[in-house]
């Protein structure tokens, strides 16, 4: 099989909002997708181990990249004996696909299990020692990828948003009727009109800036990450222009973890207790392991306190050996 590669501008000098690991070797990597997408992605594998290795594919948050939140879990799960990579969606980042600055749910679970293709390809890796770690938005990605691809044996959720619900409810669910989903299709259809007509899509912005007074704590906990020193990267959509408005289309039109409850293999969710999100993991945890055979190795851990960026970047909020220990427990 013959697939074709792009050629990816990929940054060699250490960019990312995070030390580097002096335990962990780090490179950058290539892989394509079944869309032909080339992904970048960083690879982190322990100094002091040999032979081969558990791995596991990282990404997220929704509209973040390899060099924040999702490059910090990889390079901390390389530490502790994992190879793993952190990878930019496709579209997005280093990684390839045009228009920029899109998604589609089919083309991010794609994007996982072009990440798992790669894995289990290594001569370094063990294929049958393989899992996922979705943040935020690509959380709930990665627990729709778990529905489909029976090659992961673990899979870990942060601070999970379900995209599909938020794109079709509203937050909070505040606009779950058919007139407030009405108006939100007539809104995504005329914007569709005027970027054909103007032959480019408009963005929706990141992180709003400067932040208002009474921005909502969520507002000001994103602001907090991605508008400051902490979190800001000039690739980032969140820290700078966001996806084109029309980049949800699909969402709207989709509903994931349709079959959730079929998931054989183990699933690990982490949210925090404060976070404005948490109602989502415990909503999807709750559908998943009802009525379900497979519900003994499934968990849900909430972090006391912690709010929803917490689980970005915090090191002495994230959970890291619960994971850790997940991970050595189901690869």
């Amino acid at each position: 099989m013959m697939m074709k590669t792009e050629e990816l501008k990929l940054t060699q000098e250490w960019d990312k909002t995070f030390p580097k690991n002096d335990k962990v070797n780090h490179s950058k990597v290539t892989f394509i997708n079944h869309f032909g997408i080339t992904l970048a992605a960083d690879m982190y594998v322990p100094k002091s181990c040999e032979g081969k290795f558990p791995a596991i594919a990282v990404s997220g948050p929704f509209g973040a990249i390899k060099e924040q939140s999702s490059g910090l879990y990889a390079q901390e799960m390389a530490s502790r004996g994992f190879l793993a990579i952190a990878f930019d969606p496709s579209f997005t980042g280093e990684s390839g696909g045009f228009p920029r600055d899109m998604h589609s749910p089919d083309i991010d679970v794609e994007d996982f299990q072009a990440a798992v293709d790669y894995l289990v390809n290594r001569d370094d890796v063990d294929p049958e020692r393989i899992g996922i770690i979705g943040i935020c938005g690509w959380g709930g990605m990665a627990l729709q990828t778990a529905c489909l691809d029976t090659r992961i044996k673990a899979t870990v959720t942060s601070t999970m948003y379900d995209m599909s619900r938020v794109a079709g409810n509203g937050y909070f669910d505040s606009a779950d009727d058919e007139e407030s989903r009405y108006q939100m299709r007539m809104a995504i259809n005329q914007q569709r009109t005027v970027d054909y007509k103007n032959g480019g899509y408009a963005h929706a912005g990141g992180v709003v800036d400067p932040l208002p007074e009474d921005a909502p704590y969520f507002v000001k906990d994103y602001y907090a990450y991605y508008k400051t020193s902490r979190g800001y990267h000039a690739r980032s959509l969140n820290s700078n222009n966001g996806w084109n408005v029309t980049a949800g289309t699909s969402l709207m039109n989709t509903r994931l973890f349709t079959y959730a409850k079929e998931i054989r293999s183990a699933v690990l969710m982490i949210h925090g207790e404060k976070a404005h999100s948490c109602y989502m993991s415990k909503d999807a945890y709750a559908d998943m392991v009802k009525d379900s055979k497979y519900a003994a190795n499934k968990e849900l851990l909430i972090i006391p306190g912690a709010s929803h960026t917490d689980l970005y970047d915090r090191m002495d909020i994230i959970p890291f050996d619960r994971i850790q220990a997940f991970f050595e427990e189901n690869l």
